[in-house]
Parts: C-alpha cells; sequence; structure tokens
C-alpha cells in the first residue's frame, strides 16, 4: 500500500502518556503512526520513576514511534505535567506545529497509585487525580475544540448557561477532529483501594455524552474507551505494585485465558479515529475480551 493511501496520512495525531513501551499509550501512538499519521507524543517520565516498574528510555520509545511512521510522516514529543492547567496550550501547539495542523487527541495520560480505600481518603489524593485524569482531559479537549471554532471562523464562543447550546457550525461533510479519553472498569464491578482513579475515570464516562453533544457543533467526534484489564506490567513479579496470589489461576479463568494487551485497545482507538469509525460517537466502548460478563 502507497503511504498515501493509508487511512490517517496527512493527519496529526497528539498522544498523551506515551513514556513506556509496555503501555497502551505507545501501542496506540504506533498504530496510529502505522495507519499515516504524523504523531506527536506526551510523557511525563517522574510519575514512572515513582512505580516499581520505573523509567524507560525515552531514546527507544522515540525510536519505537519512528520506525511505525510511514513514509513522509513525521513525530516530537515534548514533556509535561498535565497536572499544571498552564501546561496545556503549550502542548497543543507543540502539537500542531509539527505539521501545521491538529486532527486527533488522545487523552491517554493518567495518574496511578497513590491510592487508597474510602476509609483513608485524603483531599490531596483526590484532586490528584482529578487533576492528571479528568481536568487534563477536559482542557485538552476545550484547548483543541476552540481551535476548530476559530479555524471554522466561528464567532467567540459564547457564554453557555444550563440548558443552552452553542450554535453549530455544521453540517460536516466528514469529522474535523477526534478526540478519545480513557477510562476504566469501574462500571462493570469494585475497583478497591482505587477510590480516587475510579473516581477520576467514571467523570470521564459519565460526561462523555454531553461533551459529544457539545463538540459535535465544531464537527469533532468524542469517544471513550475503557481497555479492561491490560497489562501494562503491574501483573508481572518484577515491576508490581500489588499481592499477585491467585492471578494466574484468575486468568486461566478468563474467556480467552488471557489479560489485554497493551494492542487490543490500540486497535480500537486508531479505527475510531479513521473515517471508517467516524459514525461511532459519544459512546463509552469495552474491549476487554469478554472479561466484564
Amino acid at each position: 500500500m502507497h503511504s498515501h493511501d493509508l487511512p490517517l496520512f496527512g493527519r496529526t495525531a497528539l498522544v498523551t502518556g506515551v513514556s513506556r513501551r509496555r503501555g497502551i499509550g505507545f501501542a496506540t501512538a504506533t498504530t496510529l503512526a502505522s495507519l499515516g499519521a504524523n504523531v506527536f507524543f506526551h510523557h511525563f517520565r517522574p510519575h514512572d520513576l515513582d512505580h516499581p516498574w520505573g523509567g524507560d528510555d525515552l531514546d527507544a520509545v522515540r525510536a519505537g514511534i519512528h520506525d511505525s511512521l510511514a513514509s513522509g510522516a513525521v513525530m516530537g514529543d515534548a514533556q509535561a505535567d498535565l497536572r499544571d492547567p498552564a501546561s496545556i496550550d503549550p502542548l497543543l501547539d507543540a502539537a500542531s506545529a509539527l505539521s501545521g495542523r491538529l486532527d486527533i487527541v488522545i487523552c491517554n495520560q493518567a495518574m496511578s497509585g497513590g491510592d487508597g480505600t474510602i476509609f483513608d481518603m485524603t483531599a490531596d489524593r483526590l484532586d490528584a487525580h482529578w487533576q492528571a485524569n479528568t481536568r487534563a482531559s477536559l482542557l485538552l479537549t476545550a484547548g483543541l475544540a476552540n481551535r476548530v471554532r476559530r479555524e471554522l471562523g466561528g464567532a467567540e464562543t459564547p457564554v453557555g448557561r444550563p440548558g443552552d447550546s452553542i450554535p453549530s457550525l455544521g453540517p460536516f461533510e466528514k469529522p474535523t477532529a477526534h478526540v478519545v479519553w480513557m477510562t476504566s472498569g469501574q462500571g462493570h464491578g469494585a475497583m478497591r483501594g482505587e477510590i480516587s482513579y475510579a473516581t477520576s475515570k467514571a467523570a470521564l464516562a459519565g460526561i462523555t455524552r454531553s461533551t459529544a453533544a457539545e463538540l459535535l457543533d465544531v464537527g469533532i467526534v468524542l469517544n471513550t474507551v475503557n481497555p479492561g484489564p491490560v497489562n501494562t506490567g503491574y501483573l508481572d513479579a518484577d515491576t508490581t505494585d500489588r499481592d499477585l496470589s491467585g492471578v494466574e489461576d484468575w486468568i486461566a479463568g478468563t474467556p480467552f485465558g488471557r489479560v489485554g494487551r497493551p494492542d487490543d485497545p490500540a486497535r480500537l482507538i486508531g479505527w475510531l479515529c479513521t473515517d471508517a469509525g467516524s459514525w461511532v460517537v459519544g459512546q463509552v466502548l469495552t474491549t476487554d475480551g469478554g472479561f466484564s460478563l
């Protein structure tokens, strides 16, 4: 296949939370690259250094993404702590500057660990997970939406009140951009010891439909993906931060005898960002091999 025939050739994607080759972010970035996209990826290595799996070699991460690029496509990257709202616009600017456009934003960044139960809940813990997982995704999405609105020649965004709709700039022949948020399995079962994390992810799932409806006014398609249990190192004895007693038996009892691999959700995300996936809008999609059943 010629590079120009790839479904995402000429489009530019920003993927956040890409700092480990074993992560969903890396798998997503390489998948989008293999579909022809220019890829700008975000990383925040200090987060990984606080966990048993440690920080990956960022040069190796870069090389892996570069090797997946189609002929003529380009890549770039930047570090940012997305808990800081001042980091949002510079990241979007850098991603846009890669090719002069920004067509896809994958909000994969996530603060994990440092959580607890309802019995040892703290305001700081709740705030940290909210800032990294939820607020950053909403601000990245808002930043993209306002850029698209300006590009379409829309008037300055009016202040919306509850129940009000901002005038649509459509209809659109095809999406102006795609956004994918990441949630978790909090809707399918208890996530003990991860109350702050699950709360932040539940917020994204819960607001998907409302946000997607507003984004359609500028032609942006939003969906949220629950990747199910994916082993990114936390189920390996040498890089785990939890008790793995009984995990092998549990995995053996799952429908396919394995948990997810990073490529599993990455394939869904890649398809959602193509024209073929553009009729799927405002959905919270679970890709877990039947685990939740």
